[in-house]
C-alpha cells in the first residue's frame, strides 16, 4: 500500500512564485499579477519548484520578447527549467540509489484589454514536459523530500493549464475558469508579499524542496495541482487591500486516482470543494509584513482505498508566515529573517495523512553582497492514516542554499533527512542531498 501511495502524494506539490514582486500594497496577490505583469521584471530569491502554483505563465516573458513580442501588446510568452541530480546518502528503502529529474514549463498568456480591448479579460496556455524518477520511493518518503517528482507516468507531456479570467471589479473580484493549479490560491504558504516599498517585499517566503511546503498533507491524494491540475472555476475576492476570500469547485476525480494532468475533464459527480480566507498586516514599528489564512474544504464521492471506503471526506488547514527582521546584513539593504508555519487535519478513512504540523525559517541576502541568495531550514510532521500506514507518522527536516548565478538562474544544493520513512516501519533514517539547478525565461 505504501509503495502505490508514494507517488500519490507528490502529484500536486511544488510552487511557483512571481519573480517580479513589484506591489502596490500589502494585501492578497493581485489574481491578475502573473498574466499582467510590470513592463520590467525584477527577478527576486524563487521558490524551490517555480513552475506549478501560478495560474499564470511561470518565468520572466524573456523567451517572447527575443522573439519580438511587445510589451504593449500583452502577449507574454515565458518558462522555467529545473533540473536536479538527488542521491540517497544513507538509509530508507535504497541506500546509495539515486535519480534525476527535470521539467519543463512553456506557457502562453493574453491581457484580451490591451490587445484587443476587452476589459478585464486574460487568457493563458501552458504545457509540461516532466522526465524524473522514483526519488522519493528510494528514501521510503510519503510525504515527499523532493515535490517536482508526482505520479507515475514518470515522463509526461501535458497540457497543464488552458484557463479564461474575467475581473469583474479590477483589483477586487475575479474568475477564472479552465484548467489550473488550485495550489496557488489555496494553502499557498510560500505565496510572496508585495508592499507599496518594493525594497521590503518578501520574495517567496521559502525555497524548500519537500511537498508539504507546496500544499498541507492533509490534502494530499485530493487537492489538485502540479502535476494533476483541477478543471473548475475559482474566484477571488479581495474587498480591502489586507483580507481576501478564494473560492474554488473542481473536476474531484484526483481523489480516486485518476490522472488529471493527463485525462480530461470527468463531471461525474466527484467535487472538490475548497474556500479559503486570509489576512495581511505590517507588524511594529519596522512595519514588519505577515500573513495568514484559514481555509476549508470538502470532497464529495465514493472513496476507497486499502480496503476502507467513506462517502466524501474534508478537512482544514492553516498557515501564516512573519517576517521578523530587517536589514540584517549591513552589504545588503533589504535583507532579511522570516518565519512560517502550516497545519492541517481531515477526518478521512482513505487519504495517506490525517495530520500535518511544520514551521521554518528563511533568511534573504543574509551573506556578503550577494542579494539574491536566500537560505533556509524546515521541519514538518506527518501524522500517517493508520489503515494505510503501519508507521504512525513521517518527520522530515530539510535545509537548503539557493544561490543566484546569473540572469534569471539559481544554483540549490539541499539537504534532507528523514529520520522516520513512512513507507515501512523496518526503514532507517534516510539522508539525502539534491543540486537543483532553475531557469526562468
Amino acid at each position: 500500500m505504501g509503495q502505490r501511495w508514494r507517488p500519490a502524494l507528490l502529484a500536486m506539490v511544488c510552487a511557483m512564485t512571481l519573480p517580479a514582486l513589484t506591489g502596490e500594497a500589502l494585501g492578497q496577490q493581485d489574481p491578475n499579477a502573473a498574466a499582467n505583469p510590470k513592463p520590467t521584471e525584477k527577478v527576486t530569491s524563487v521558490s524551490g519548484n517555480p513552475g506549478a502554483t501560478d495560474f499564470g505563465i511561470t518565468g520572466t516573458g524573456w523567451l517572447g520578447r527575443t522573439l519580438g513580442l511587445k510589451d504593449e501588446w500583452g502577449v507574454k510568452l515565458g518558462g522555467v527549467w529545473i533540473a536536479d541530480t538527488n542521491v540517497l546518502v544513507a538509509g530508507g528503502a535504497q541506500p546509495g540509489g539515486w535519480t534525476n529529474n527535470q521539467a519543463l514549463i512553456i506557457g502562453l498568456s493574453v491581457e484580451a484589454e490591451k490587445l484587443v480591448g476587452w476589459r478585464g479579460a486574460s487568457f493563458g496556455i501552458q504545457f509540461l514536459q516532466f522526465n524524473g524518477g522514483e526519488t522519493n520511493e528510494q528514501a521510503g518518503s510519503i510525504a515527499g523530500y523532493n515535490s517536482i517528482v508526482g505520479l507515475p507516468p514518470l515522463n509526461r507531456t501535458e497540457l497543464l493549464e488552458a484557463w479564461y479570467l474575467q475581473e469583474m471589479m479590477p483589483n477586487v473580484l475575479s474568475m477564472r475558469i479552465g484548467r489550473s493549479l488550485p495550489s496557488y490560491d489555496f494553502g499557498n504558504v510560500s505565496r510572496p508579499l508585495a508592499l507599496a516599498d518594493p525594497d521590503q517585499n518578501i520574495p517567496a517566503v521559502t525555497a524548500l524542496l519537500y511537498s508539504p511546503v507546496f500544499v498541507n498533507p492533509s490534502m494530499i491524494g485530493a487537492m489538485m495541482g502540479y502535476y494533476n491540475p483541477g478543471n473548475g472555476v475559482t474566484v477571488n475576492f479581495s474587498p480591502t487591500k489586507s483580507f481576501y476570500v478564494n473560492l474554488g469547485a473542481y473536476d474531484g476525480n484526483r481523489a480516486r486516482g485518476i490522472q488529471t494532468g493527463l485525462e480530461p475533464p470527468m463531471f461525474n459527480g466527484y467535487w472538490f470543494n475548497i474556500g479559503e480566507v486570509g489576512v495581511n498586516w505590517l507588524l511594529g514599528e519596522g512595519k514588519h509584513p505577515g500573513q495568514f489564512a484559514l481555509g476549508l474544504w470538502r470532497q464529495t464521492g465514493i472513496l476507497s482505498f486499502g480496503g476502507a471506503t467513506e462517502d466524501g471526506t474534508g478537512g482544514f488547514y492553516l498557515f501564516g508566515s512573519q517576517r521578523v527582521a530587517y536589514g540584517v546584513n549591513p552589504s545588503v539593504h533589504n535583507s532579511s529573517i522570516s518565519l512560517f508555519y502550516q497545519l492541517g487535519a481531515n477526518a478521512s478513512q482513505t487519504l495517506p495523512m490525517t495530520q500535518y504540523y511544520g514551521g521554518g525559517i528563511t533568511g534573504f541576502g543574509l551573506i556578503g553582497s550577494r542579494a539574491l541568495d536566500s537560505m533556509g531550514f524546515g521541519v514538518g510532521l506527518s501524522q500517517l492514516n493508520q489503515n494505510l500506514f503501519q508507521r504512525q507518522n513521517e518527520l522530515m527536516f530539510q535545509a537548503y542554499y539557493q544561490a543566484h548565478l546569473f540572469a534569471s538562474t539559481f544554483l540549490q544544493p539541499t539537504v534532507s533527512y528523514i529520520p522516520t520513512p513512512g513507507l515501512s516501519p523496518t526503514l532507517p533514517g534516510a539522508l539525502a542531498t539534491t543540486l537543483r539547478l532553475t531557469m526562468l525565461f
